[in-house]
């Protein structure tokens, strides 16, 4: 066969061959919703003894800090749940329901409490600063933490309202509301906290939302 002749079915061949290019597909940076529902199994493999103190200490901190899918699925691979992919209730890649209790214990029940309890002696501060602290500690204290400090900005922005329009009905009963439920319901909120129960302010405004 002549050079030319092989040359060209050579590039035929090519032609007919598609050209496969592969393609990475960025990874979803995990929400504090995720974490949330990893950590969720992770303590009920606890609770039933599937890990050892070390290792739920080890993991769960593994699961605050991670970034992507990828991060934490070996944590949960040997227990017998797996997070799916998203949008599947109730895994990883969902937003959790705010009403749906978490796991908690007596500890982490106690500081709850205190979060509540501090809006007494330390609005703001003391909410805030264990909202921080608890981002890679406790989900159940970060949601009651970021809960407390919700409703003091809807106290002060319904405090800062009512004096502005002092001379109308509605943002007057809404600063009442404001200053009865100030004085009120953290205590509610406290007790609420140390019987593990995902205590909710009733407020129309939350400036917080978790992912």
């Amino acid at each position: 066969m002549p050079p030319s002749a092989l040359g060209v079915g050579v590039a035929v061949r090519d032609r007919r061959q598609p050209t496969r290019r592969h393609q990475e597909q960025p990874q979803v940076r995990l929400t504090h919703a995720d974490r949330d529902a990893v950590a969720e199994i992770l303590r009920e493999a606890y609770s039933v003894g599937q890990l050892d103190e070390q290792e739920f200490d080890e993991r769960l901190d593994h699961a605050m800090r991670a970034r992507v899918r990828a991060d934490v699925e070996p944590l949960t691979r040997d227990l017998g749940a797996v997070p799916a992919g998203p949008g599947t209730p109730g895994t990883p890649g969902t937003t959790t329901d705010l009403r749906t209790p978490l796991p908690s214990t007596p500890v982490e029940r106690v500081v709850a409490a205190c979060t509540h309890a501090g809006s007494y002696f330390f609005p703001f501060v003391a909410p805030l600063l264990i909202f921080l602290v608890s981002d890679r500690y406790s989900p159940y204290v970060r949601r009651q933490a970021m809960e407390a400090l919700n409703f003091q900005l809807f106290c002060l922005i319904a405090g800062v309202g009512g004096l502005l329009l002092f001379f109308l009905v509605l943002p007057f009963l809404v600063t009442l509301y404001a200053v009865v439920g100030a004085l009120c319901l953290p205590a509610v909120a406290s007790v609420a906290a140390l019987r593990g129960k995902n205590w909710r302010y009733p407020m129309f405004l939350r400036l917080l939302k978790d992912d």
